[in-house]
């Protein structure tokens, strides 16, 4: 119940603070947002429609998408993030005129991108979405194997582009920074801000560097057991996670010990356990 609550108050809180932002700082600068979200806008923008009921609409048949091809509980939660944004959106209307950022589109867009980032980004960590492109992309990847991020990127690209025919070019440039900015904080959310380096060590002195890195630096490492693809010969790679700040002197260690040693440094995102974080 407790893991329940917590990742639908998410879902809750991730809808509200998104919807704020677009009425808070896209509406009063006359930005666009992505996907299904974006066309609502539009139409707004040009006949007052609102953006919530319409989203809603919009989102029917790809709700059935949804249901179809991901399941039951995609589709529960697809319709719970998507009429929580969508009547939320409207529910704050209100604030729109009240906006803090009068008369800087700038500054706008990039706490747009900030705000909206932490609320999609609560959303999508609580393995829900608001529809949309995001649902599109999905069943595009499942159908043809194609990369969400690229195909949630082409589908905005041409909500902008739309924008940009019938409003203006400034209006079109905001919303690509505000998007690019709201990609990189909802990145942020969902991967986890404790981002380490992961490092794979193959030398032949491998139990020699493990012990200065357990000494030296207090972190544990952990043995895998290979073979050279050419030469058969069996060794031991050392893989180690780290903070950045300790990178520079695992190199120093493994090149110190063995200048032939060959290693492989990766991003690793929400590092848990002893010395990094618990749950």
């Amino acid at each position: 119940m407790k893991k329940y609550f917590l990742q639908y108050s998410m879902i809750v809180i991730g809808a509200l603070i998104s919807a704020i932002s677009c009425n808070l700082f896209l509406i009063p600068n006359h930005f666009l947002s992505g996907g299904i979200t974006g066309i609502a806008i539009i139409f707004h923008y040009l006949f007052d429609l609102p953006i919530g009921i319409q989203n809603i609409v919009f989102n029917i048949p790809i709700l059935y998408i949804a249901y179809h091809f991901f399941g039951k509980i995609y589709f529960i939660n697809t319709i719970l993030g998507t009429f929580l944004y969508s009547t939320f959106i409207d529910l704050t209307s209100f604030l729109t005129p009240l906006t803090p950022l009068h008369n800087n589109p700038m500054l706008s867009a990039i706490v747009a991108g900030v705000v909206s980032g932490i609320g999609f980004g609560l959303i999508l960590r609580a393995s829900a979405n608001t529809g949309g492109a995001d649902v599109v992309a999905a069943l595009i990847r499942k159908l043809y194997s194609y990369n969400i991020g690229t195909m949630i990127f082409a589908l905005n690209c041409l909500i902008v582009l739309c924008g940009l025919v019938l409003f203006s070019f400034e209006a079109a440039i905001y919303t690509l920074i505000y998007m690019y900015i709201m990609g990189e904080v909802d990145n942020r959310i969902v991967t986890g801000f404790n981002k380490r380096k992961s490092i794979m060590i193959v030398s032949d002195k491998s139990e020699e560097i493990a012990e200065h890195i357990m000494n030296e630096l207090g972190r544990g490492v952990t043995f895998i057991e290979g073979e050279g693809g050419y030469t058969h010969t069996k060794k031991r790679i050392l893989y180690v996670v780290i903070t950045l700040t300790q990178l520079s002197k695992v190199k120093e260690i493994a090149l110190k010990s063995d200048a032939k040693s060959f290693f492989i440094i990766s991003n690793a995102s929400e590092v848990n356990g002893k010395g990094f974080s618990y749950k």
